[in-house]
């Protein structure tokens, strides 16, 4: 499983009366890894995952989970009983109890685990007898990835889950979903603004802007080939096109020319010392950068 990619999507597109949410998206994620979905709110995240869940149609391009078409009405419903999915309205019935819906759901998955349920129920410190609707948001985030990790799901999606979480809990949350793939033979595609939360567990990375994937990888990856070449110069700084692969930005301040590049430094280099610059600094960049540079604001 840790070979195959558990989720690919190729140019898909999708439209909500004239407004391009998905444009032209194409991804992969391996199985057995912790992937980060990246975007600023209205980026097309949770329509990608809807699309991935059959919970929306696609008006072109592909979807795949375990390498069945997302689309196709028997290919979902299998999906969907091989996947935990908890989304930031955590979808619980408020009138029941915490034990009455963990009851509830297990009823539904044969491969329900006993053994991760008591262990989540220890780790996470939940009151069986309390109803669901009198939960804070925190318990309530915990009880819904209890019911996700415990249906023996091979993938878990995970739409804004930690939204609105303190520090703490997100911390605990977070630490939980590493342990569990750590044990488990499971995937883990998560969607976030939160940069940190990405850079703190993912090892894969998909950083979508208006509808498309602008950086995708393994982040070692992304953190080897991103880097930053900063030009110093006697006067105000040239305004030069490079020709160099992978250049994301160039920016001219004053006597400083800075130049982003997503393939490393060499070829930009290479052009730059022609430019006679009297200092030249390569640095590499973080996760955020990466973020803030290839996710721009303009229209």
């Amino acid at each position: 499983m840790a070979d195959a990619f558990v989720i690919e999507t190729s140019d898909l597109r999708k439209n909500y009366g004239g407004v391009e949410a998905l444009r032209g998206l194409s991804l992969q994620v391996p199985g057995g890894s912790i992937c980060g979905f990246l975007g600023r709110n209205g980026a097309g995240k949770t329509t990608t995952i809807k699309i991935l869940l059959g919970m929306a149609r696609p008006a072109g391009g592909h979807a795949r989970v375990f390498g069945r078409a997302a689309d196709a009405p028997e290919a979902s419903v299998e999906i969907r009983r091989r996947t935990g999915f908890v989304s930031d309205d955590k979808d619980l019935y408020d009138y029941m109890t915490v034990d009455a819906m963990i009851r509830f759901t297990a009823a539904f998955y044969p491969r329900w685990r006993a053994d991760l349920e008591q262990r989540y129920l220890r780790k996470f410190e939940l009151p069986l007898d309390r109803k669901v609707g009198a939960l804070s948001r925190g318990t309530r985030t915990k009880l819904a990835l209890l019911l996700a990790l415990c249906r023996g799901a091979d993938l878990l999606i995970l739409d804004e889950a930690t939204s609105g979480l303190d520090p703490a809990m997100t911390e605990e949350v977070l630490q939980a979903l590493v342990a569990h793939v750590a044990s488990e033979e499971m995937t883990v595609f998560f969607s976030s603004h939160q940069i940190a939360e990405v850079d703190q567990i993912a090892d894969h990375v998909a950083i979508i802007d208006r509808g498309r994937a602008v950086v995708a990888g393994a982040l070692d990856d992304l953190r080897e080939s991103f880097r930053c070449i900063q030009l110093v110069f006697d006067g105000d700084a040239p305004a030069p096109s490079f020709r160099a692969p992978g250049v994301v930005r160039v920016r001219r301040k004053g006597r400083v020319l800075t130049v982003l590049s997503s393939a490393g430094a060499e070829r930009v280099l290479d052009e730059a010392r022609a430019l006679n610059p009297v200092s030249v600094d390569v640095i590499p960049v973080t996760l955020k950068e990466i973020f803030l540079e290839t996710v721009t604001a303009e229209d």
